[in-house]
C-alpha cells in the first residue's frame, strides 16, 4: 500500500486526536504500518545518495558500516557484533549532568540504586566475590561494559571488579560523560586493567575539559574513543574543535543514531521522524549527520575509525545476541520502545513540503479518509 503523503497526514491527524484508551483496530493498523513503510523508504532513498558519496565506507561483515583503518574499529563494538553481545555491568544509579537526549531524563533523581556493595549482570545481583563463582559457572563473554549512568560519580568502587575480569581476559570497555575524570582516576582505571573509555562529548558540546581528559586517559588506558548521540549541536561543535579532538589522539568515534523514548522524545518536539523496522523511533537527521560526518573523515583521511552506529546496527546487535544465547531463529529483543505509537511526533515529517514519498498510490475502497476503517 503506497499511501500518499497527503493522505498520510489526514489519517495521521486523526490517529493523534484519538483518546489513548481509543482501541486501533486491525485495518487502521495497515494504515499505520503503511505510512510508516512510506516514511522510512523515502529516508533510506535519501541516505544511500548521502552514502555513495562516501569514498571509501567499509561493512563489518554486512552489520555495521565505517570510515577508517580497518584493524582500528573499536574492540568493544566488535565483541558486541561479532561476539557474546553487550554484557552489562550496572553498579551506579546517578549523573551529574541532564542530557535532553538521554534514555533516562526527568526521572534522574528517581532511579532506583543497585544495592550497597553489589552489582547488577545480567539481570542479577553479585557481591564482588561472587565474580569468581560466576566466571567458574558460566562461559566468560567476549566483552563487558559498564553501563547506567555516570561510573566516575563513584569511581573508586570500580576498580576491584575491573581486575577480576582483567585477570579473566576479558575486554572491558566504560562510558563517561568525562566531567569528573582526573589523570588520578583514569591512571587507576588502567592500572587495574580497563581496555576502553568512551566519552559522550556530546554530554557538554565538546568542552575543552573533557577533551583534555580524553588527551589524559590515552595516556594510561588502551583504548580512547567518543560514544555519542548524532545530534547538530554535536556535530557542529565538533567541527569547530576538530583539530584539538583529534590531536587527544583518541582511537575511534562512534556515531550513535539517536533514538527516542517516553523520557526524551519531548525534548525533540517538531522534529522529523521516523521509525526503523517499527522499532525505534529517530529523527530523521541523525544519521543523515552521521553520514556527513563519516564523508568528512573519509575525504580528509583522518586516522581513526568512525563507526556509523545506526538503528541498523541496533537492529544486528540484537540478531547476534539471541543467537549466541541460543534464541530461535529470527528471534530479537529490537522493538519499539512505545507502548503506543507516539502519532503526534511524525506529523513534522508528514507536513514536511521538503520531504516526499518515493512512490504514491490512490488508497482502495476502505481504506479511505472518510471511509469506516474496522
Amino acid at each position: 500500500m503506497y499511501i500518499s503523503k497527503k493522505d498520510a497526514l489526514i489519517w495521521f491527524e486523526f490517529f493523534a486526536s484519538l483518546p489513548e484508551e481509543e482501541e486501533i483496530l486491525p485495518r487502521q493498523q495497515e494504515i499505520i504500518y503503511a505510512v510508516f513503510a512510506q516514511i522510512e523508504r523515502a529516508v533510506i532513498k535519501r541516505r544511500e545518495a548521502l552514502k555513495a558519496q562516501i569514498a571509501h565506507l567499509h561493512s563489518l561483515e554486512g552489520r555495521t558500516l565505517f570510515v577508517g583503518p580497518q584493524d582500528g574499529f573499536p574492540r568493544g563494538c566488535r565483541s558486541c557484533l561479532l561476539g557474546t553481545g553487550l554484557s552489562a555491568v550496572r553498579k551506579t544509579n546517578k549523573c551529574n549532568i541532564a542530557c535532553r537526549f538521554c534514555y533516562n531524563y526527568g526521572e534522574l533523581d528517581s532511579i532506583l540504586p543497585i544495592g550497597e556493595g553489589m552489582w547488577e549482570i545480567g539481570g542479577t545481583k553479585f557481591y564482588e566475590q561472587d565474580i569468581d563463582l560466576l566466571l567458574s559457572i558460566q562461559k566468560k563473554p567476549t566483552g563487558i561494559s559498564y553501563v547506567y549512568l555516570e561510573p566516575f560519580m563513584e569511581i573508586e568502587k570500580y576498580y576491584g571488579i575491573i581486575e577480576k575480569f582483567h585477570r579473566a581476559g576479558i575486554h572491558q570497555h566504560m562510558y563517561t560523560n568525562g566531567t569528573l575524570a582526573t589523570a588520578d582516576s583514569l591512571r587507576a582505571l588502567g592500572e587495574a586493567g580497563l581496555d576502553e573509555l568512551r566519552f559522550n562529548l556530546g554530554a557538554t558540546r565538546c568542552d575543552d575539559r573533557v577533551i583534555e581528559n580524553i588527551r589524559l586517559a590515552k595516556q594510561y588506558i588502551p583504548y580512547v574513543g567518543i560514544e555519542t548521540p548524532m545530534t547538530p549541536d554535536f556535530f557542529d561543535a565538533f567541527l569547530r574543535k576538530k583539530q584539538t579532538i583529534l590531536g587527544t589522539g583518541l582511537d575511534f568515534i562512534n556515531c550513535a543514531e539517536l533514538h527516542l523514548n517516553a523520557n526524551n522524545i519531548g525534548n525533540y518536539e517538531g522534529e522529523p521522524m521516523y521509525i526503523a523496522r517499527q522499532g525505534y523511533i529517530s529523527p530523521i537527521w541523525s544519521r543523515e549527520l552521521t553520514l556527513q560526518f563519516m564523508k568528512i573523515a573519509d575525504d580528509e583521511c583522518w586516522p581513526i575509525v568512525v563507526h556509523d552506529c545506526s538503528n541498523d546496527t541496533k537492529f544486528a546487535r540484537d540478531l547476534n545476541l539471541k543467537a549466541h544465547e541460543g534464541g530461535w531463529f529470527g528471534a530479537s529483543s529490537y522493538g519499539c520502545e512505545f507502548s503506543r505509537t507516539p502519532f503526534d511526533a511524525f506529523l513534522p515529517t508528514l507536513r514536511d513540503e521538503q520531504f516526499h514519498f518515493v512512490k504514491e498510490e490512490p488508497l482502495p475502497v476502505g481504506y479511505r479518509p472518510g471511509d469506516l476503517v474496522l
